[in-house]
């Protein structure tokens, strides 16, 4: 079998959705492999019997209800012949699976956060670490020891080929070897979080950080060797079956193959981030990245792709767009940079990377050392252009607008990317093909990118985009709409109500405040000057907007058809409209009276199907002084919690979990209610912590909103280190998860205000790894609050 000493493309698996985050060789079939994925699936692949290249899947693994974060496969025994395979997610559960059936054949329940790593050894042993600091020990489907040393996540963990010994990996910066549950030794040098262990022999292994160095250690405790080549961080490492070459990958958006202690090739990617890698049996590689797809790369002659796919993948890569500010490419500046004839000269070294200016654009080269030229790796965009810094970035390629769809009434929201220069009709159709929805809508969609792009070069959607699938009048929930009245909904009929609508009023442009549009906010002013106006925010933020009208009209149109033991009276109806009047209106003079807010409580016990009017109405009344004090307070306010908790319940309707979140945050708005939740934190948070992954953009920027409230309040008391971990864990599981710009923003910006001024909270958070798990929102200009608010962050944490 031919061999060209250089790995080339194989072929490419598209058969994820989302993210690919972990890859493993299996022990049967011969040569397949099984990767997991952030959608929720592991996948076990084939090589297909009629050719030499190419794979097919064989087996579709469905047991974690979040993203799935690692596998690994557990040897073959008596029991199971073909070997099991085990997977980690954010679900914080190992589920473990066989070849002969879909769903898993038990589950491990135990961490307390993220199971984000997995190593099987011998006798059926399985080791996992977790977000929650600590790294267990099973055996079958029990959980043996739990090694409690590390103070922050454990990224990696490895069983030795030595029965009993054990590595872990951590945020914390160590690696630790245990021994019996005992940890016997620490290594330290890494200067960022631990990402990636990998076995080289009995006495040796290899370990990648965000420090982008990968390092070799000896048992004994040595660092023998420090390698250094990658640009960004280093997510994962494998080895060759000879012991000594290996292969690593990471967020600089490439593969990099080291053989005699080097860097020999450098494959680089059309897309960000490189998630994972492993070896598998015949000596390719397979590749698992951010954009779904899994490459293959061969050494093998006989497996290369053809031309075409090879060409193919040139071109995909030349196309990709490169973001200078994650400091792949170093510092730019386009008036010093030469043209394409200093692609004449040839390269130094495989993987080198050389900066073309071609006109106004800025083009990347890499060398490659077995081709003898230069091959275009793509567009540098955001540096000097200021066309592209107007771009929207989504899952890693930048579109001059990303819509949000919301379909349904508390269903899940969707993205649409969509460039200027593409055709509409075919972006609609992919759209509508790629959610699994009716094509019937495609002309509702086309005529909506058509409507909504007139006249506009680059830049977001406009702000009072309609929404194709709903018409004119829909209002999806937390989003205000500004226009006189509201038009027929297609599907429902006229004045459809959405709980949470309502109206506010027109702030100039470029003087929004980032949260309300109250106060003086500017962008340019910002580039100008480095206050920050984000962080600490110690004053809570409310849910204000309200549309009483619809409110009313909705209640009475449910208690129409009520069951008749729930209906309201004419007179219970009356009450609740002179109550919704008296808190929706700021100027309005009146008290509530005690009957008013008895009706109110009762009536938001009215049946889960139809009570999210009554909570729009609660959620507007406890920001009344005397009404933040009768519900919130005493006995009365255990009541509201446990009331409010049940309604969150991960079963619940999304539309009562949105508006339940929604009232716990303008209970902050009273002393009492204040109270009220530093009391119920931690079961408050932990509920709403469950929610994050219900997919629905209104529900995360209410979860987004209530921590940052929570960070609000514990701002200033360092004693309270407890609670800010919490807030942090909870941000940090979000982010996982929350797509929403806004939300994203509010998460942001309470991680800056439970970190402003608290260096203990700050050691926690970097401990976490939350300065990576930001990093990518420190290019996004639009909102530009995002970037803005995420570049402070990030140097509150150096």
């Amino acid at each position: 079998m031919a061999s060209s000493n250089t790995y080339r493309l194989s072929c490419s698996i598209p058969g994820h959705e989302m993210d690919v985050r972990g890859l493993a060789s299996t022990f049967f079939p011969e040569g397949a492999f099984v990767s997991v994925s952030r959608d929720r699936t592991a996948r076990v692949w084939v090589p297909n019997s009629s050719e030499n290249r190419g794979y097919k899947e064989m087996h579709c693994m469905n047991g974690h209800t979040n993203f799935v974060s690692c596998v690994c496969v557990i040897a073959p025994n008596e029991t199971y012949p073909r070997g099991l395979i085990a997977t980690g997610g954010n679900d914080n559960i190992i589920c473990v699976f066989s070849l002969d059936r879909p769903d898993p054949l038990f589950t491990l329940k135990g961490h307390k956060n993220t199971v984000c790593s997995l190593s099987a050894g011998k006798f059926g042993t399985l080791l996992s670490g977790s977000w929650d600091t600590t790294a267990k020990v099973w055996l079958n489907d029990k959980c043996m020891m739990t090694l409690q040393g590390h103070t922050a996540a454990v990224w990696a963990v490895v069983i030795l080929p030595e029965q009993g010994l054990m590595l872990t990996g951590s945020a914390d910066k160590t690696i630790k070897l245990w021994k019996a549950g005992r940890c016997e030794r620490t290594y330290s040098g890494h200067e960022d979080c631990v990402r990636g262990l990998a076995v080289v022999s009995s006495v040796a292994f290899l370990s990648c950080s965000n420090d982008a160095t990968i390092r070799r250690w000896m048992v004994t405790g040595e660092c023998v060797e420090v390698y250094s080549s990658h640009t960004n961080y280093i997510y994962s490492v494998a080895v060759f079956p000879s012991g000594q070459d290996f292969v690593s990958t990471g967020e600089d958006r490439t593969v990099r193959i080291w053989k005699k202690g080097e860097c020999s090739q450098t494959i680089r990617l059309p897309t960000q981030s490189v998630w994972c890698c492993c070896v598998l049996p015949n000596g390719d590689i397979a590749v698992g990245a951010s954009d779904g797809i899994i490459r293959i790369f061969t050494e093998s002659e006989e497996r290369f792709a053809s031309a075409q796919d090879l060409q193919a993948f040139e071109d995909e890569l030349s196309k990709a767009t490169i973001d200078p500010k994650t400091g792949d490419l170093g510092d730019i500046k386009i008036e010093d940079l030469p043209g394409k004839e200093h692609l004449n000269e040839p390269g130094n070294r495989d993987g080198q990377t050389r900066l073309i200016k071609e006109g106004t654009n800025v083009e990347a080269y890499q060398w490659s050392m077995s081709d003898g030229r230069w091959v275009k790796i793509g567009d540098v965009v955001g540096g000097s252009s200021k066309e592209s810094s107007k771009k929207v970035m989504y899952e890693g390629k930048e579109y001059d607008f990303v819509f949000t769809i919301d379909v349904n009434e508390g269903g899940p929201s969707m993205k649409l990317p969509y460039n200027v220069t593409d055709d509409p009709w075919l972006t609609a159709h992919n759209f509508l093909e790629r959610n699994d929805l009716n094509p019937m809508f495609l002309d509702q969609v086309a005529n909506f990118i058509i409507e909504n792009t007139k006249g506009h070069t680059l830049g977001p959607a406009p702000a009072s985009a309609v929404d194709p699938f709903t018409g004119s009048g829909r209002y999806i929930p937390g989003a205000p709409d500004s226009r006189q009245g509201f038009g027929t909904d297609p599907f429902t009929g006229a004045g459809r109500y959405i709980p949470g609508s309502g109206t506010t009023g027109t702030t100039p442009a470029g003087i929004a405040d980032p949260f309300t549009g109250g106060s003086a906010y500017s962008s340019a002013a910002f580039q100008k000057s480095v206050t920050n106006i984000y962080f600490p925010k110690t004053d809570g933020v409310m849910f204000e907007q309200a549309n009483p009208t619809q409110i009313l009209a909705k209640l009475r149109e449910l208690n129409v058809n009520a069951p008749e033991d729930h209906r309201l009276t004419e007179e219970v109806l009356d009450n609740l409209e002179k109550l919704l009047l008296t808190v929706s209106d700021s100027k309005n003079q009146d008290l509530p009276t005690a009957d008013q807010i008895s009706i109110l409580w009762r009536t938001s016990h009215w049946p889960e199907d139809i009570v999210f009017p009554v909570l729009d109405i609660l959620r507007l009344a406890v920001r009344h002084p005397e009404i933040n004090a009768q519900l919130c307070g005493g006995t009365d306010g255990a009541s509201l919690c446990n009331h409010l908790l049940g309604l969150m319940s991960p079963q619940g309707r999304p539309a009562n979990q949105m508006l339940a979140l929604r009232t716990f945050c303008n209970c902050f708005s009273g002393s009492h209610g204040r109270s009220l939740l530093l009391g119920q934190r931690e079961a408050v948070l932990s509920r709403a912590a469950d929610l994050r992954s219900v997919c629905n953009r209104n529900l995360h920027i209410a979860l987004a909103t209530l921590v940052l409230n929570y960070a609000g309040i514990l701002h200033g008391r360092p004693s309270e280190i407890e609670a800010k971990a919490q807030c942090l864990s909870v941000v940090s599981s979000a982010l996982e998860v929350v797509q929403d710009k806004e939300a994203v923003f509010r998460l942001l910006v309470a991680l800056g205000t439970t970190v402003a001024g608290d260096n203990t909270a700050k050691d926690l958070a970097r401990s976490l790894g939350v300065s990576s798990q930001i990093t990518k929102y420190a290019s996004v200009s639009d909102p530009a609050k995002v970037g803005e608010c995420c570049r402070l962050l990030l140097d509150e944490l150096q």
